[in-house]
């Protein structure tokens, strides 16, 4: 176990990928309106646990299917409402979610790994340190991004070589840090 987890505190800031971590990814399609979206197992507990040990908990998540014309960005807007109230219903929270619809072919796009997503919730809270920061996500770019910010990384599935630690779900990442 990576010894950065026995320092977390409400000083530090957990981002989180949003599909295949928070909720259930749809294989080459994406979540176009709430009733297609289903959160993981252990995830609203997990995050309610997250919610009492960090200072910041942000969601950040490409989203290229407003890009592609698949659903608008209003549909978007909607679904992280509901998701926010039952993270919220269930005693966790999160302070912001930064999303990119940029096709990942566009130049110069915001799509992790860039760390465009990092930088605007700097931006919008300045206590924000990358030192004290955990991206969690289940995708090479959120490693990437997260390296890319100077994060520590968590990944969310089978292993990464890349991560700093490994996880088979954001629950058994929480359960982890609570017996610290």
């Amino acid at each position: 176990m990576d010894s950065f987890l026995k320092n977390i505190d409400n000083t530090w800031t957990l981002f989180l990928d949003r599909d295949g971590v928070i909720n259930k990814r749809i294989v080459d399609d994406y979540i176009k309106k709430w009733e297609a979206f289903e959160f993981l197992p252990g995830v609203l507990d997990a995050i309610a646990s997250f919610s009492k040990l960090f200072g910041r908990i942000v969601v950040v998540t490409n989203q290229q299917g407003v890009g592609r014309g698949w659903m608008d960005e209003e549909a978007l807007n909607a679904i992280h409402q509901k998701m926010i109230a039952e993270i919220e219903n269930a005693g966790g929270r999160v302070d912001a979610i930064y999303y990119c619809t940029d096709l990942k072919d566009k130049p110069g796009n915001c799509r992790k790994p860039s760390v465009e997503m990092f930088e605007r919730a700097k931006t919008d809270f300045p206590e924000i340190v990358a030192s004290k920061s955990i991206m969690a996500g289940d995708s090479q770019s959120d490693m990437d991004f997260g390296k890319n910010a100077g994060m520590f990384t968590v990944f969310i599935g089978e292993n990464n070589k890349t991560a700093n630690v490994c996880f088979d779900s954001l629950h058994e990442f929480a359960n982890a840090i609570l017996k610290q």
